[in-house]
Order: structure tokens, then sequence, then C-alpha cells
């Protein structure tokens, strides 16, 4: 799937493990879950393909209810205008998270099993971070203490499965923490100004972190029906500047 394998593009920074130059700022969303309708009222407020430039870090799929209408959507445009949109992976973008949170049930009761399996052999492919510029490093979930410098993650063959890595055991049981001091650390050391992250869910959509050298953004408004948190889009123009 050379589509997927390659989602770099010649405007966006620099996607990591590709070259790229710059373009003129673009909208940055995070997690959204299948809904699919929140999803469209995003496009709608930031504007639509190609109009604007678009990154995503990712979990596309689970929770929601139309997680099928938003990642073919996502998928859509990406084909459609490949410089524009920019989809990351985040950690429900594979098979043991999605197997058990919903993706896997709506593929097989809407189509069938078949094609749970084609979007695991896709989703093997999608980049795990972003460079905007050399300075805004874009991920979906965060640091880990097995990542030193960014050639690392240049170096990641991919199809890949996630790896299971990080600082801490954090509440949720899975993944790990980090604080501030090693937003600070990883920072300094590789010459970068911010990082931008989803993967949890923030009262206003976003929320800043380590002085605000760290901001989440999470996309999904009353997230699954259990919250009451709003969702977000962060706009970055082509000085860099947060809008």
């Amino acid at each position: 799937m050379p589509l997927f394998a390659s989602a770099g593009s010649e405007h966006l920074g620099t996607v990591i493990g590709n070259e790229c130059s710059k373009i003129e700022g673009f909208e940055h969303l995070g997690d959204i879950h299948g809904q699919y309708q929140d999803l469209l009222r995003l496009f709608e407020y930031g504007g639509y393909p190609p109009s604007a430039n678009f990154l995503f870090l990712g979990d596309y799929v689970d929770i929601g209810k139309q997680s099928l209408e938003t990642i073919c959507l996502l998928l859509a445009y990406k084909i459609r205008y490949p410089s524009k949109i920019f989809l990351l992976r985040g950690n429900h973008e594979d098979a043991k998270i999605n197997r058990i949170y919903g993706f896997y049930d709506e593929c097989k009761r809407r189509f069938n099993v078949r094609l749970w399996k084609i979007f695991t052999d896709c989703f093997n492919c999608l980049h795990v971070a972003a460079l905007i510029d050399d300075k805004i490093l874009c991920m979906h979930g965060g640091l880990s203490p097995e990542l030193d410098n960014l050639n690392q993650i240049r170096e990641i063959e991919r199809p890949t499965e996630i790896p299971d890595s990080g600082w801490a055991d954090s509440d949720r049981g899975i993944s790990c923490t980090f604080g501030a001091d090693k937003v600070a650390e990883f920072l300094d050391k590789n010459d970068l100004d911010l990082i931008c992250r989803g993967h949890q869910v923030v009262e206003d959509g976003y929320e800043f972190f380590a002085k605000g050298r760290l901001v989440t953004i999470f996309s999904a408004p009353n997230y699954g029906g259990e919250f009451d948190n709003a969702g977000a889009l962060l706009s970055v123009d082509e000085s860099l500047s947060r809008l």
C-alpha cells in the first residue's frame, strides 16, 4: 500500500522519514474516535480540504458509532489531496486495541472481518510522528524513555505494530506518564519549541503543560457520551504562531 507507506509530501514542514518544505499554516486535530458528525463540524469550522491544511494526531476509530465513516472520509481526503491532509497513528490504530474497543465489531457487523484486517494493514503503515519546520514535534501519545533523538523516529521501519514503552505506569493501567522536566530536557536537546499531542481527554479540548511547551489537543466533544468536554483544533500560522 504505497500511498499510506509514504504519507509525507512536499508541503508540511517535515513528516518524519520524508523530506518536505514549508506550508503556510495548518489546522491540527486530535482524537476523533468515530464521532463522525463532530468531525464534520470541525471541518465546517476550520475549512474543508483543500482550502486548509490538516494534521491529525491519531485515534480515528473505536468508542464512537461511526468509525468507518470517519476513517474512510479521512483516507479519501488523503488520496484526493495528499499534500493537504496528514494522518498520524494513534494507539487505537492497532489491532490489539481496536479488536476490543469497537472497531472490529463495527467492521464485522456492517461488512466483514476481512475489511478490519485490511484496515489493520493500513494502520501498520501510518507515520507515528511529524516535525513542523524543525520546531514543532507532533505525535499521538507523547515521550518515551527510549526516545532520545528524532533519528530514532526516522529509523522506524514500517509496516510495524505499536511497541509498548514509556516513562512510568499510568493510572489507566496502560501506556506511561512523563513530567515537565522530561519535556524540557527533550525539547532543549533536540532544539525544538513545542510538542503537540493528543490521546488524553481534556476539559476545554486543549490544555498546555510544561510552561506552554507541550499542548494536548482532543477533538471529540462529549467523548463517548460520558464526558462533558469540548473538542478543539489548534491553528498554527506560517510564522509558527499559535492562533
